[in-house]
């Protein structure tokens, strides 16, 4: 079978809107490498969209779904419990931030653990209204387009959105939006826009996800938590992508001196299974009534005990540690690189959320076609790569912590040749 045929038969069968980067159909994958259905090889620096910190088919993951498919695959959780469930609730709240108790709750996607912590917040203080960011990302759901701060392609044909969304700019050094900038803003939409005493709460991804691996600054998030505080409004950390060693700690707002009220979590949750959560004090947590919560495949048990493996897998092979080494080996290539390619603007991130951005040479112009011409030679070579940012000028490096060193040194060596001949053909 060849690529042409299925790519075909796909744009008959599925609709525009459901788009794919690439035109590569997956045959087999193991770790960090995936060959499609014409036996090629490619090194998967996208990981599924940050879903697979542990890899493709981690050995202990496998192993956990197939002990749970000798027992039960579904019952739905809010009918007839189970066990595993309540275990991981306990780790997860075990190893979120903050010395108070806490309570989680699990769903199926990332969007539903968004609009699960948007209603949790609702029901908690009483007030309709929400902050989000410029450039954030929470989702496709009508409600989680609302919230992110990109038109392009997510808000396209789909409004009118949901009343009592308000956004304030995210911190962007490189585009001269200060820490400072952000806060003022805020206090500035209470005085144009919404009496904070109608807020239920502010959301943030503590690193931007599709907007760029833009890094909160600690005292941005300090100054959120202290707007919060004053005003009685619930801060709501969105680590669906950030969480689970990606950043280089368990949740990335444990790199600031700041404990939100509710965390949203979810794609390296269960390794590859779909699952998602919100963890949070438990007073909040407690808000809804019964059967306010929850979903019909809300917590599956297959997915549930691929999470038990992910939370072994992390603490095992010590992937907080190694988030970080990988993301400062990589960090230092392109680095080095600046001065042979100078539309490389900013080199950023923290722990293996890496992220190059490309401007026009001596501007802040994207330089977005420079971005997919790098993306289409590094697949020419084997290298899968996902671009990022409300310009598309950015590249983003998601590849699974547990990469052996050898496939990450090839895919290294791939990006430093890629960048260079891009850069050479253009002058």
């Amino acid at each position: 079978m060849k690529s042409a045929e299925i790519k075909s038969r796909k744009e008959a069968a599925t609709p525009r809107g459901q788009g794919t980067l690439y035109s590569v159909y997956a045959a087999r994958a193991e770790n960090a490498q995936l060959w499609d259905i014409e036996g090629r090889r490619f090194i998967d620096f996208v990981g599924g969209v940050a879903v697979l910190n542990t890899g493709h088919r981690h050995p202990k993951i496998l192993a956990a779904i197939r002990e749970q498919l000798d027992r039960f695959t579904h019952t739905c959780y809010g009918v007839v419990p189970y066990a595993s469930y309540v275990e991981l609730a306990e780790k997860i709240n075990h190893r979120s931030p903050g010395n108070f108790a806490k309570k989680a709750a699990f769903f199926t996607t990332g969007v539903e653990a968004v609009e699960n912590a948007i209603k949790i917040a609702r029901a908690s203080t009483g007030r309709p209204g929400v902050i989000a960011f410029t450039g954030g990302f929470h989702g496709r759901s009508l409600f989680a387009t609302a919230l992110t701060g990109m038109v392009v392609p997510h808000k396209l044909a789909s409004g009118a959105f949901a009343p009592g969304v308000f956004h304030a700019p995210y911190p962007n050094a490189l585009h001269g939006v200060s820490a400072a900038e952000s806060l003022r803003a805020i206090e500035f939409l209470f005085k144009t826009d919404i009496d904070p005493k109608c807020v239920a709460a502010i959301i943030l991804e503590p690193v931007q996800g599709d907007g760029g691996f833009y890094v909160a600054p600690t005292d941005f998030a300090r100054g959120l938590r202290k707007i919060c505080d004053e005003h009685s409004i619930l801060l709501i950390a969105d680590e669906v992508q950030t969480g689970f060693a990606r950043s280089g700690k368990f949740f990335a707002m444990q790199h600031h001196d700041v404990v939100p009220d509710l965390t949203t979590t979810g794609k390296s949750l269960a390794g590859g299974m779909p699952l998602s959560g919100v963890v949070g004090r438990a007073e909040i947590m407690d808000a809804l009534a019964p059967g306010g919560l929850g979903g019909t495949y809300a917590g599956n048990p297959l997915a549930i005990a691929a999470a038990h493996a992910v939370l072994d897998i992390i603490d095992e092979e010590r992937l907080c540690q190694r988030a970080m080494a990988l993301g400062e080996r990589l960090k230092e290539r392109l680095t080095a690189l600046k001065d042979h390619v100078p539309e490389i603007a900013e080199v950023r991130g923290l722990g293996a959320m890496i992220a190059v951005e490309f401007c026009r040479p001596g501007t802040r112009e994207p330089d977005a076609e420079l971005a997919r011409t790098v993306m289409t030679r590094a697949l020419e070579r084997g290298l899968l790569l996902l671009y990022a940012g409300v310009d598309r000028n950015i590249i983003r490096f998601l590849f699974p912590l547990t990469i052996e060193d050898r496939v990450f040194d090839e895919a290294l060596g791939i990006l430093d040749k890629v960048l260079k001949e891009t850069v050479d053909a253009t002058v």
